[in-house]
């Protein structure tokens, strides 16, 4: 394959993940696309309004149709995210869904823990130590994060083991607001800590049996959605 088709097939993938994102947003939202076109529209014409009273026209529109497109861009993506969100909630695995937006420098391990009610728990390892995700039953749910931290304080070597419920109720993050608490969270550890940290896991994870993820979200649906706002 040429070099110069890769550009063009990297552009017809972006311009796909748009399609597919503006289509999962109309579905909860069926509004989207003339609110998408009044703000553009209407920065537009303020901006037009403005080089008709100060001049000159041929400056003030491709700088209104520029911040236009850019707010545009910026609500898109907005409601990109809630529709994700609102499609993944209340379904097993939808803070794995969550938690694989993380960045580089997390290392998130869905489903380490899964009972028959489908209570689970996830990890992810970075800079604060190991945090642990638990979803589920509020009570049954923190009886299986208190088990997991006790099995990965033995391996942690000192690194904090954070525990956190995902969901709604009290004391539990929103999976909305939940890869924003998880990256707020006070730092405790060095890039060469954290390789260690994640050698020592794989041994326990080595001795613990497999366990199948529950039926629910893909886990890289919401990651997709917003990587077609991000060109990535």
């Amino acid at each position: 394959m040429a070099k110069n088709d890769a550009p063009e097939e990297k552009k017809t993938g972006r311009l796909k993940q748009i399609a597919s994102a503006y289509k999962l947003t109309k579905k909860s939202d069926p509004t989207v696309g003339l609110v998408l076109a009044g703000i553009f529209l209407g920065i537009v014409a303020i901006f037009v309004v403005v080089g008709l009273l100060v001049g000159p026209l041929m400056v003030w529109i491709p700088l209104g149709v520029a911040l236009g497109f850019l707010a545009a861009t910026i609500i898109f993506g907005r409601k990109v995210e809630k529709a994700a969100y609102s499609q993944i909630e209340g379904q097993a695995g939808a803070a794995a869904s969550a938690l694989q937006t993380l960045r580089r420098g997390w290392t998130v391990t869905p489903a380490v823990a899964v009972t028959k009610n489908a209570d689970i728990v996830h990890r992810v390892v970075g800079r604060p130590g190991i945090v642990l995700v638990g979803e589920g039953q509020a009570s049954r749910v923190k009886n299986l994060l208190a088990a997991e931290g006790k099995k990965h304080n033995r391996v942690a070597g000192g690194a904090p083991v954070i525990q956190i419920v995902a969901g709604q109720g009290e004391d539990e993050i929103d999976i909305r607001k939940l890869t924003k608490h998880v990256m707020k969270l006070p730092q405790a550890l060095q890039p060469s800590e954290i390789t260690d940290l994640l050698q020592r896991l794989k041994a326990l994870d080595a001795v613990r049996p497999q366990v199948p993820m529950p039926k629910g979200p893909v886990p890289t649906s919401l990651k997709g959605a917003r990587q077609a706002m991000k060109g990535r």
